[in-house]
This record gives structure tokens, sequence and C-alpha cells, in this order.
């Protein structure tokens, strides 16, 4: 109820948009204005998700880093296929994308990788993600032995790196009174981008 959307007023391509209303969120102090949930699926169908953080946005697409060997990773190796969801609640906003994904090119995750705190590199190497652990010890033994075996500059492991979602829908969602809600979606056409307007 604090805002409107209209399907004429906003940009034509989604990513400005996406943009202008991260910007908006940024502003209004949303706290992890960057997560988002992603939602995968096994060969079989089976959905799954969880909060990633967004790492860039750009012409191409979003980018999120992660373990290659995680649920995630195998999910996206069989299907190449993902769902976002960014729900900044306080300004009654959600931004749902779907569409293709491919991994960033190799130099994208080594200076990413580079970029992040060290502790976070070493749990990078140390951590068989969505793997079962014997016990919380046996984690932490495995983050010491890589911060003693890679030291104070550690290379990416191959078994971690970037996603790109390369994105196929848009929608826009805007809180509004009696449960009218504004939606508008954007769908990749051949010459850009169609919008319309959705029912609540």
């Amino acid at each position: 109820m604090r805002a409107s959307l209209d399907e004429h007023d906003v940009a034509r391509d989604p990513i400005q948009q996406f943009n202008r209303w991260f910007d908006e969120a940024v502003v209004a102090k949303m706290p992890m204005v960057n997560s988002m949930t992603l939602a995968t699926a096994s060969a079989g169908g089976r959905p799954s998700a969880r909060i990633v953080l967004l790492k860039g946005i750009d012409a191409r697409g979003l980018v999120f880093f992660t373990n290659y060997a995680s649920r995630k990773g195998a999910e996206l190796a069989v299907n190449p296929a993902a769902a976002l969801l960014f729900h900044w609640v306080e300004i009654e906003r959600e931004v749902r994308i779907e569409g293709r994904v491919e991994k960033v090119s190799a130099l994208e995750s080594d200076e990413y990788f580079a970029s992040r705190p060290l502790g976070s590199r070493h749990a990078a190497i140390a951590s068989p993600q969505s793997e079962v652990v014997a016990d919380r010890a046996a984690l932490e033994a495995r983050f010491s032995k890589a911060e003693k075996d890679h030291g104070t500059a550690p290379a990416r492991p191959a078994h971690w790196g970037g996603y790109r979602v390369l994105p196929s829908a848009f929608e826009f969602w805007q809180g509004r009174s009696n449960r009218l809600h504004d939606r508008v979606l954007y769908t990749r056409a051949d010459d850009g981008w169609q919008i319309a307007r959705l029912a609540p």
C-alpha cells in the first residue's frame, strides 16, 4: 500500500527496472537487499530452494557463487534452469525471475574468489557442501587443515565458482490495498521484451 506499478510507466528493459527497484530497496535500508531465493530442480523434477546472494547483474543476467558439487550444483548440472525470488517485505515488493543457467568464466570466478574474506575462502575449500559430516568438530578440523595447507593466498578450488541466470522472464509485484496487487510481467521475445499486466 506504499506505491503502485503501472505497465505503461516501467522501464522497457527489465534489468533497468530491476536496478531501479534494487536501488530503492537500498535507500529504504532493506536488510540483506541482495539475498534471493534460488529454486532448482532435479532431473526428475523434484524442486529445492535456498537463499543465496546476488553478486552481480548486467545485460547478460544475474550472478551468484557456490560450490559446484553442492545439491544446487548437481541439480543445475542435469537441469540448467532456475527461478529467483527477491522479497523486500517492508516496501511490499517482490521480483520473480526465471531462466536458464550457465557457469560464469573461470576468470570471473577467480576474481570474485580472491575478493572474499580469507576465512570464507578457507571455508569454500574445506566444506564438502551438502554432504553429511560427522559433527561440528570434523568440519572445524577440515577448516583448520585448509588454513594450514593454503595459507593467506588460497587459490580458488575447482569445485567452487559462479553461475549466471540468463533471464527469460521477470515479474515485478507491488503490494496494493484489498489484495488488488500490481503485477507486471516481462517475457523475452525475438525483438526484446514483451510487457503485460497480470491479475493479482
